[in-house]
């Protein structure tokens, strides 16, 4: 017989198309697109999910959902057991009454066994849960991409912001997702989209959409998406000290200023501020280089760990601050007409102290 998991499996190979772009354009998370292809029916809640997630997975493939139907219950009533009756061999009346009076017998004995154990093991049990989900959570970076996958009690999600990273705690997954931030506790039910302010500044800083969260079981976790309003709110890694130069390293012949020093390195930002045209380029952690024109009144916001490098075609027409461990340092505003190309970044110095300098390079 033909099986509809191969079916829905064959469609979409030869559509090209992965798990992830058919659960982001369905809304069926991919555990149970790929649960419709194995044909593995206890993955879901119930067989109404099921059935309704085979129908539009299939009219997504462009395959007949009906036909698909048909495969699926055909295969249900093949794998349904025949009734008892039809199997049963006929056995001696004078047995019945014996086998029923044993099982009574057994059925009590087991009963009192398993009370006394269960409730000697109850109380441990619970505890060792509770320790297991609260021992075992995951961290995640939000970024340019949105995340999308499933989040369970505890685990944590890491937001940039001008201060430094913001970490918000997953402290609800029970009948609705409910996240814990700076700026309080928020709440998102199932199917619900809504805007999230983090860090208590009255500006959004984050979508979340809910896809799946289950009404009785914590452990299940919540199915969500997550998305940046602002690029400025990308979680930045803390920096790699094994990429941070020694003073003495650099050319000596190099002009540098000092603008901070402290006993340990961390991500800062740069926020440039135009009050003239001019061609900007910015390069952040040896990353992809960043080119644009730039007229009076723009503003850009620079994260970086380790450090970033500039090039300014008119360096008066902007006005950089350096923004690292809450406090900000303006830096001085070049000549009219001075072209700018400098790194700022943290070295370690002679002393053992981490210093964030800005180095002029040809």
């Amino acid at each position: 017989m033909e099986s509809y998991g191969a079916l829905l499996r064959k469609a979409r190979v030869e559509k090209g198309i992965d798990f992830e772009t058919i659960a982001r354009e369905t809304s069926i998370t991919q555990e149970y697109l790929e649960a419709l292809e194995e044909e593995d029916v206890l993955v879901f809640p119930g067989e109404p999910y099921l059935v309704g997630f085979l129908k539009i997975y299939a009219e997504y493939l462009e395959i007949d959902a009906n036909h698909v139907l048909t495969l699926y219950n055909a295969k249900k009533i093949q794998e349904t057991p025949p009734p008892l009756a039809l199997t049963a061999r006929e056995r001696p009346r004078f047995l019945i009454p014996l086998i029923v009076s044993l099982g009574v017998i057994f059925f009590v004995a087991l009963i009192i066994v398993l009370t006394l154990f269960v409730r000697s093991k109850l109380a441990k049990n619970e505890i060792d849960s509770a320790n297991a989900r609260s021992n075992e959570f995951k961290k995640y970076e939000l970024t340019e991409k949105p995340f999308s996958g499933r989040l369970f009690k505890s685990d944590q999600l890491i937001m940039g912001s001008d201060k430094g990273n913001i970490f918000l705690t997953v402290a609800e997954t029970e009948g609705i997702f409910g996240l814990e931030t700076p700026a309080g506790m928020q709440y998102v039910e199932l199917s619900e989209e809504l805007e999230i302010d983090a860090d208590g500044n009255s500006v959004p800083d984050l979508i979340v959409y809910v896809s799946d969260v289950s009404q009785k079981n914590v452990d299940r976790g919540a199915e969500v998406k997550i998305m940046l309003k602002n690029s400025s709110n990308i979680a930045v890694a803390s920096p790699d000290e094994n990429q941070i130069p020694n003073a003495e390293d650099l050319p000596k012949e190099q002009a540098r200023t000092e603008i901070l020093s402290d006993t340990r390195a961390y991500p800062f930002t740069i926020n440039a501020s135009f009050r003239g045209g001019c061609l900007f380029r910015y390069r952040p952690d040896r990353k992809e280089t960043v080119e644009d024109y730039f007229a009076n009144g723009d503003i850009v916001n620079m994260t970086a760990s380790n450090g970033i490098r500039l090039w300014i075609s008119n360096g008066n027409a902007v006005k950089l601050q350096v923004v690292a461990n809450s406090k900000t340092y303006d830096l001085a505003v070049p000549r009219a007409g001075e072209v700018i190309a400098q790194d700022i970044k943290w070295i370690k110095d002679t002393d053992g102290r981490y210093k964030i300098v800005v180095v002029d390079i040809d």
